[in-house]
């Protein structure tokens, strides 16, 4: 099984490769999936990576976990992306996980109705978007099959949260010490 880490034009780059570098450290299986018709993907501070396959590429049998960065545009760039959209209603429908970040809970999943009666955060200013039972105090929060997380500045967090979900707390304890946080 494989998790999956969607990136668009103008992504938070600390939000995506702070994931998959933290959950390839505990071996999961991590790909880097550009929803543009190029592996090139241009982040919101003009760093360029290029992802490991793109949308159209994507077997989503083998994919346990979407991931989805924010910043801006790169959350408004996957909300707009219609197969995505309806991968994630999918995972929603079939209790598959799903964790977005920053602007990403708010413009993804709050437009998609995906945070109704759930606790949920996402970055400073985009409440509105939320759609949710609560906005949560915490800086990371998983409420059912839905993680959510405040921002870049706990995107170590998030990862490790992911890594706690998929692989269980012993080893999100290792690689938390293994970073020295």
């Amino acid at each position: 099984m494989k998790t999956a880490i969607f990136l668009a034009k103008g992504f938070e780059e600390m939000e995506a490769v702070c994931p998959i570098d933290i959950l390839r450290r505990a071996g999961v299986n991590v790909i880097s999936v550009s929803i543009s018709d190029k592996k090139q993907v241009e982040g919101a501070y003009n760093i360029t990576f290029t992802a490991d396959a793109l949308f159209e590429e994507i077997d989503f049998e083998d994919i346990e976990m979407i991931v989805l960065p924010g910043g801006m545009p790169g959350a408004a760039n996957l909300a707009n992306h219609t197969g995505l959209c309806g991968k994630i209603l999918d995972f929603a429908d079939s209790d598959k996980r799903i964790a977005a970040i920053c602007a990403a809970p708010s413009v993804v999943l709050g437009g998609l109705g995906l945070l109704k009666g759930k606790e949920a955060i996402c970055y400073p200013g985009y409440e509105a978007g939320m759609c949710t039972k609560q906005i949560s105090e915490k800086s990371v929060v998983t409420d059912g099959i839905i993680t959510t997380a405040k921002g870049p500045g706990v995107a170590m967090e998030f990862a490790l949260e992911l890594v706690k979900i998929l692989k269980g707390e012993a080893i999100a304890q290792k690689i938390k010490k293994d970073l020295c946080l």
